[in-house]
Formats: C-alpha cells, structure tokens, sequence
C-alpha cells in the first residue's frame, strides 16, 4: 500500500511506502483514540459495544470500562484528567486520576445536549467539543427524542464548574453535524468539520472564546466509490490539518491545499499523535486499530508534556517574590518535583532540532559583569554552566543541529529600549549590554563557531525580534533546546512562548542559570514542567544518537 502525494511537500510528512500497521482488530467501531504521556498507553472507545479499551506497546489490549456510556471523541486536560464525550449520557465527562468521574456538563438552556462528540483543550484550559445528533441514533448511540433543535460548538471555560451549562460558541444553525475540531499551532484559529456538509471551517477566536469570521477551508470531503468522511481531525506541528476523509486520512495545509492521502485498509474514524516522540500516527478505523510512523511530530497540546498535577500551582515568578519561599527552597518539593522531567529517553531528529544559547554574555553571568552584584556568576559557576553548554554546543554541532545564539544588544545610549519594567531600566542605568564593549560579548568558550547562527533582540523573550523563528520555520524546526540565562527569565519565557507557538521545548537545566539556586529550582520545578520536557545535558546528547 503506498500513500499519495499530491503535492511534493507531503513527502516531508510521511514516507510513500511507510507501512500501515493494524494493532488490533475485531471491534465493532473503534473511535477517540488518546495516547497517556506517562504511562505511554493508548486508550480507544468501541461506541457500539459500549467499551473502553488500552493498547500497551507490548501489543496487549484490555478493556478499562465496560459499559463506557458509549464513550467517542477523548482527551486529557494538563493535569491528565480524561475527558470523554459520552454518547449515551448526553454529558462531557471527567474521570480522574483515581477513577471518580465528574459530569463538567449535560445541558444547555434547561435542555439536554444531542450527544457530545469530540472534544480539544486550549492552551488557556478552555475547552472545546461538538455536539451532533449521531449519539441518538441507533447503534451509535441510544435512541431518543432530540431536544435541542440545532447542533452547535460549545466550550467550557477555564474554571468551569462540574454541572454548569457550557457556553455556545458557534452559530445555532451553521452546521449539520459538526465533528472533528483542532486548534491551531498559535491557539487563534480553530478548524471544525462538518460530516454531513463534508468540509472543514476555518475560525478566528475571539477574545471571549467565540468563533469568528466562518471560511471554508476545505470541501468536497466524499467520493462516491470509497467510503470516508470528514470525522476525526488533527494538526502537525507545522499546522497541517489531518482529516478523516475517502481512503484513509487527507492532509492539507493551513491555506486549504491538499497534499496528500494516507491510506489505510478500513474507513478511518479518528486519530491522534502518540509514542515517545509523538510521531506515531494511531488511527482508530472501523473494526480495528492502525498505527504509521510520520516523519513529523503532532501539534504540542497542554496535556502532552504533562507529568499530571502538582503539589503547588505555583509560578516561577510567584514562587521566587516569596522570600520565605526562597529560604525554604527545596523542602516544601516532593520528591517527584525534585526530578526531572524526562522519565524516558528523549529521541531527538538533528534535522528538525535547533539549540539556542541565550544571555550567556558576560554582563550576564560573569564577575565584572553588569549584573556580578545579582549573584549571577556564582550560581552559573555552581551550574557549571558555561562547560555544560559547550559541550551540548559541540555534540550538536557535530550530529547537524542548528545552533544559535540569542544576544541582548543595545546601541551605545541605550536608544529605544523600552522603561516599562524594572529590568530594562536597570539595564540602561547600569549602562549594560551595549554593542561593541566587553559586556556584551559572548562569554569565553561559548563564542559563535562556524555555521551558526545569531539573533539579537531588546526583550527578555528570544522570539520578540522575528529573526528566531524566521530561522525555525525555514530551517523546519519543530523542537527547540532551549538553554542560556537566567532561567526564570530569559529562558522560561522563550520556553513559555515556544510551546504555545506548536515547538517541542527541550530544557537541559544543567545548562541554565539564573541569580541562586532557589530561583533556578522554582523555575524548573513549576513552570517549565508544565511547557517543556526538562533534562540533563548528557540525557540530550544521547537523544541526538
């Protein structure tokens, strides 16, 4: 079986020949498949045999709930909660961790709901699902009066309490029966098929969550001689759409250009990203269960570098402006926060990986610096910091990975840099980081080699000038080794921003530093488990083979 590619790009995507594989067969109609971050296992509904099961790598698949109240579309929020939408209940459920479920929601203005179909979580922790009439129907679903008249998109706002009614988020009588949904890679813009209409809308959100400013993205989703319909949808970190459709999966752009069919021997009904690297595409295809391995990643949803919830909520920035949080440091941490993130071997692609070294400039970290009186070089010393990037720098250079240096450069007298922020105006006093002086060089031994690259910016964040990911997107990057100073700064918030623009962030915290230990810790302990995967810089270099 080979796949089709109708424009070059999808090569990119996909191997012609990469093989389907079936893990499973014997259902009766396989649906909602969902890949679990940390106990790497993929769970999957059989709507008509009202069951829930859990394929294992090992090849082993169970049953985890029977009946399942005919579960279809699933999900995980960031704190792996699952989220099903339940076909026989009408209702958006929510099973934690130790298997007490929750109904987040049944009803709308005092009626039931048709039947919640599939269902996505924004970055924010809203969270989106459709709900056709298909849960009513014979077979699929239990059989009953409809009572709500029109079949909408609703969301759940973040901090939506168990019970409450959702928000409609579409227009009452746009769609026949709306089905797959996907956010894009920046969050801004939401895709929702139509199976009955056969095409694929385009959305802007609003800033209240609503969906704007309706196109058709793609239509024509049907062929009179093969079976499939638009159903299950999902995007790549690139942002090209994957949908359900004749044949198997079709792929298209952001534009709406299709490029290619992946082809499976049943009529798909859903998919999504799994596996280690999150490069397995699992397809969930009437009586079975498929998989193929991708050349491309899945767009990074909040659940996908989830380690589940935290003894603390806590920021970075919350958690250092405590000063008794700071001289208790690492007491109040479970042994589990103390860890790092990556619980399993990385496996990194050196053709779509990219290392930036931020700040690690002498006013930064380095006695006579600027900013020696922060405490800076002491904790870059006790980090090691400037060895443990040079040698990450060289392996990376060796295996092909693009490395690029982040530097914060003003012009002499500071012009146009903004005062907004204690940090900018102290900068300026401090006559720091000015171009052509000895504060601004790279530290010794973390100079630019051959090949790489440079990006200077005037903000804590590296992506603010444009030229970072200029350089990702045409270099086709989708993840990103994020190292440098500070940590809670500099770092944390490219990192932030990173996830949310769809890469892969990667944080050696052995090779950050920031002002003391307690800042570093809080930083890698709170916020960055929640937007990266954060590991050692020996862990990395054995992720690059």
């Amino acid at each position: 079986m080979s796949h089709r590619a109708i424009d070059s790009r999808f090569h990119e995507l996909i191997g012609e020949y990469e093989p389907v594989r079936q893990l499973g067969t014997g259902f009766i109609f396989t649906e909602g498949p969902i890949w679990h971050p940390v106990e790497k296992h993929l769970l999957f509904s059989d709507m008509p045999g009202d069951v829930r099961r859990k394929w294992t790598p090992d090849g082993k698949i169970t049953e985890v709930m029977r009946p399942s109240n005919k579960g279809n579309g699933m999900t995980y929020d960031a704190n792996l909660n699952l989220l099903v939408c339940e076909h026989s209940t009408s209702s958006v459920a929510r099973f934690r961790r130790d298997g007490t479920r929750e109904v987040l929601c049944s009803h709308f203005e005092g009626k039931e709901l048709n039947s919640p179909n599939d269902i996505c979580v924004k970055s924010d922790g809203s969270i989106y699902f459709t709900d056709p009439t298909y849960g009513r129907m014979e077979h699929f679903g239990v059989p009953r009066p409809l009572q709500q008249g029109f079949q909408g998109v609703y969301m759940l706002r973040p901090g939506h309490r168990p019970g409450d009614e959702p928000t409609l988020v579409s227009d009452r009588y746009m769609f026949t029966q709306p089905n797959g949904l996907c956010f894009s890679t920046c969050g801004r813009f939401l895709w929702v098929n139509d199976t009955e209409q056969a095409n694929v809308r385009l959305f802007d959100i609003g800033p209240d969550g609503k969906l704007q400013n309706p196109r058709i993205m793609a239509g024509g989703i049907k062929e009179a001689l093969r079976p499939g319909l638009p159903d299950g949808m999902k995007n790549d970190i690139h942002g090209n759409i994957y949908v359900t459709a004749p044949g198997g999966v079709w792929v298209y752009d952001t534009k709406g250009v299709k490029l290619g069919e992946i082809e499976c021997p049943e009529m798909v009904a859903n998919l999504h990203w799994g596996g280690d690297d999150w490069q397995t595409l699992f397809m969930c295809a009437s009586t079975s269960l498929y998989s193929v391995r991708m050349r491309v990643r899945g767009r990074i949803e909040p659940f996908m570098n989830s380690k589940g919830p935290r003894s603390s909520p806590a920021s970075a920035d919350a958690y250092a402006a405590t000063p008794s949080a700071r001289a208790s440091g690492a007491s109040h941490r479970s042994e589990a926060q103390q860890a790092t993130s990556s619980s399993a071997p990385l496996h990194l692609d050196p053709r779509r990986t990219a290392l930036i070294i931020q700040d690690m400039q002498n006013d930064v970290i380095m006695d006579g610096g600027a900013f020696a009186d922060s405490g800076s070089p002491i904790h870059a010393k006790e980090q090691n910091v400037i060895a443990n990037s040079r040698d990450l720098a060289d392996a990376c250079r060796r295996r092909g990975v693009m490395v690029i240096h982040v530097w914060f450069v003003c012009e002499p007298g500071h012009p146009a840099l903004m005062q907004n922020a204690p940090l900018f105006q102290g900068l300026k006093s401090a006559n720091a980081m000015v171009r052509g002086t000895w504060g601004v060089a790279a530290v010794s031994g973390l100079e630019p080699q051959k090949g790489d690259l440079i990006v200077e910016k005037m903000t804590m964040s590296a992506w603010e000038s444009g030229r970072l990911e200029s350089y990702l997107r045409g270099g086709g990057i989708d993840t990103l080794i994020n190292t440098g100073a500070w940590t809670n700064m500099s770092v944390e918030h490219t990192a932030r921003t990173g996830a949310d623009k769809g890469f892969r962030i990667i944080v050696p915290e052995d090779a950050c530093s920031t002002m003391n230990a307690q800042w570093h810790r809080a930083s890698v302990d709170y916020a960055m488990q929640n937007v990266a995967t954060v590991a050692k810089v020996r862990d990395v270099i054995a992720g690059l083979g």
